[in-house]
């Protein structure tokens, strides 16, 4: 057959035609994603503008195969974009600030290792870094004072107990709230003071001292006279879920002055108006729906202490609030319906402006006049973006080349009724190359919190569901995840329903999706798994004691047996708040931990995993439903990492749970 040659003008149409088409589709390439692939990935948070806007600095962490560990090195972007350049490597560090100069990139770094975390000065015209504190403890956290010398430094005593196997001290608690995972067992005294720092002389004094008050997050006053912070008390449970704003003079001696008494939210922040008038903070809500909130901007006038909620009718969570440069509003991401998008907030009036549409912003920062954003889509991990005209443009490229090579799928949003008519949303991701009418095996992969929601984002984070859900598309399985009752991003009363009354509207909302998948005819309903982490897991005992479709199950850093973390994890506020002591309420608690005192019900091959130092969702409810499926003869699994918190950090066992979820799921779904 002859092949006709097509007139030049109009191939050269069709050509371009074909590759604009391209250009505006998802990648495709040949490969799925693989377990490997943890150490190309490059996690990026932290992010700062320089003073003149005209640069951003971040931190990108990587899994290091050699040291087995993820590391944290400084980056700097420009904001013409496309020279984003390491400017530590070798040793992990944090908390990237500017000086208000815009002369110092400051850090903290553990360096020489094992020592306490000082702060650290790189001159940005070069030359090497050098020290600029020398305190006996550890900082957790600083800010710059206007005069580009003195810094306000959070500081952890050295106080803890020696390291020395051969001469253990015991661990003496008297806090109410003793345990967190990661900080591991505390104390009722405080532990963290306020330092200020004189970054030329290294010398530091003590601005803070009361041993009652855990003082965190600093705010330095544009004058510079002034640093507001956040007080925490952990001694009570009426203490608990509150956090006090004071405020204290920048010299030694000054005695703090309380502001306001919140409810604490999810991720508190606070930052001074451009004309040290207000505070601007985040409010979270009563102890009884602690585990439901949605946190809302509010502005705090400091001479009177009046307290303004501004977004008490945007019925949405916010996060990450930055004053503009003209003090009239306040940008922050508002959290709705698998999206997070940036919006204006107006000071006088609480009015909410848009600023982007169908975006996930996690982070954002505001300089010299210009606006940037850490963010992710269903196909980019997180990268450092310029917002301009309600448009994100992409500054650096830290995830671009390997997620290029992989082929992740499509994600469609669905929305399906539950059982009792609740309008229900979520998310399919369907494998590459898919064949309408072919029936697929199906995976529900259950999000945790049960805060928090699936969206259109790539999360890099390790016990985050997104990029599980994309491995196992990458490999030909379909994915659902669904943003059931008590999720967030679909208003409060939404993320209520589900208050005291755990596994109930949850599971019938999950049950709800499968059958909606299945009756797009796409999926084999005799190859059905399920699994997730933290409440995905937890959501994973309750659904197989619920329904016996699923052939196969992974529940990661879950429980079943409610009653038996009482005491033995970090959430004692939210269980007698919203539970009420097991004592008083033993009914509510045996009907909460259904799935363990009727395991008997269980039938579905079921693998457990978790870290052994996990205090937020500890191993032993994991180990108590292995335990009771081995009992009963069902085929069951336990893995434990040791060393390992609620959300890992070791590369080899990222990559090693990655490959457990393939070989379980694929032992009876293939």
């Amino acid at each position: 057959m002859s092949r006709r040659c097509l007139p030049l003008a109009f191939a050269l149409s069709l050509a371009l035609s074909l590759a604009l088409s391209l250009a505006s589709m998802p990648a495709r390439a040949a490969r799925p994603l693989v377990p490997e692939d943890w150490y190309r990935f490059e996690e990026l948070s932290d992010l700062q503008l320089a003073p003149d806007g005209q640069s951003a600095a971040y931190l990108a962490t990587r899994y290091d195969r050699e040291s087995d560990e993820a590391r944290s090195a400084l980056w700097q972007v420009g904001w013409s974009g496309g020279d984003a350049r390491a400017l530590t490597s070798g040793e992990s560090v944090g908390n990237p600030r500017y000086s208000p100069d815009g002369r110092y990139l400051s850090y903290t770094s553990e360096r020489p290792a094992e020592s306490p975390a000082q702060l650290w000065l790189l001159d940005r015209r070069g030359g090497e870094p050098r020290v600029a504190s020398k305190v006996k403890g550890e900082i957790v956290g600083y800010e710059w004072l206007p005069d580009g010398v003195h810094v306000v430094m959070v500081v952890r005593d050295d106080e803890a107990p020696a390291k020395d196997a051969k001469h253990p001290v015991p661990i003496v608690i008297d806090a109410f709230a003793f345990k967190k995972d990661e900080d591991g067992y505390r104390k009722a005294s405080a532990h963290l003071q306020l330092w200020l720092l004189d970054t030329t002389s290294t010398e530091a004094v003590q601005l803070t001292t009361d041993a009652t008050c855990e003082p965190s997050l600093p705010a330095v006053s544009p004058d510079g006279h002034r640093i507001a912070y956040v007080c925490n008390r952990y001694g009570s449970q009426a203490e608990l879920g509150r956090d006090e704003l004071r405020v204290v003079d920048a010299m030694a001696g000054a005695k703090p002055r309380s502001l306001a008494v919140v409810d604490s939210p999810n991720g508190q922040h606070i930052a001074w108006s451009p004309d040290g008038t207000q505070v601007a903070l985040l409010v979270g809500d009563v102890q009884r729906y602690y585990a439901y909130m949605q946190d809302r901007l509010a502005v705090l006038d400091v001479a009177s202490g009046t307290l303004r909620v501004l977004t008490g009718g945007l019925d949405r969570a916010v996060s990450a609030p930055r004053y503009a440069a003209d003090g009239r509003s306040v940008l922050v991401a508002v959290e709705d319906d698998g999206y997070r998008y940036p919006a204006r907030v107006d000071v006088a009036t609480g009015a909410v402006t848009k600023l982007g549409e169908k975006m996930v912003i996690e982070e954002l920062a505001v300089a010299g006049g210009h606006v940037a954003a850490i963010s992710s889509a269903d196909f980019t991990a997180r990268e450092v973006y310029s917002l301009e005209g309600g448009a994100l443009r992409r500054l650096t490229a830290h995830n671009v080349a390997v997620f290029s090579e992989l082929a992740l799928g499509t994600v469609e949003d669905i929305s399906f009724r539950s059982r009792d008519g609740t309008d229900v949303h979520g998310m399919l991701h369907k494998p590459p190359g898919f064949v309408a009418g072919k029936r697929y095996p199906l995976v529900l992969w259950i999000h945790g919190g049960p805060n928090g929601q699936d969206e259109h984002g790539i999360d890099l984070e390790a016990s985050t569901p997104s990029m599980v859900r994309r491995l196992l598309a990458s490999h030909g399985y379909l994915v659902l995840g669904v943003n059931y009752r008590g999720s967030s991003g679909r208003g409060a009363a939404y993320a209520r329903a589900i208050q005291g009354d755990w596994g109930h509207k949850e599971v019938e909302d999950l049950l709800a999706g499968v059958d909606h998948v299945l009756g797009m005819g796409i999926a084999d309903p005799k190859r059905l798994g399920i699994g997730g982490w933290s409440y995905g897991g937890i959501l994973t005992d309750y659904t197989i004691a619920s329904d016996g479709r699923f052939v196969v199950a992974a529940s990661g850093a879950g429980s079943a047996n409610q009653v038996s973390m009482y005491g033995a994890d970090q959430y004692v506020l939210q269980y007698n708040a919203e539970l009420g002591a097991p004592w008083k309420n033993a009914a509510l608690w045996e009907k909460v931990s259904y799935p363990f005192f009727h395991a008997d019900r269980i039938h579905t091959p079921t693998l457990f995993m978790g870290g052994d130092r996990d205090f937020n969702v500890p191993v032993a409810g994991g180990e108590q439903m292995y335990q009771a499926l081995r009992t009963l003869g069902v085929p069951t699994q336990l893995v434990v990492y040791p060393g390992e918190f609620h959300s890992f950090k070791r590369p080899s066992f990222l990559a090693d749970r990655w490959q457990r979820y393939l070989d379980w799921l694929g032992h009876y779904l293939d």
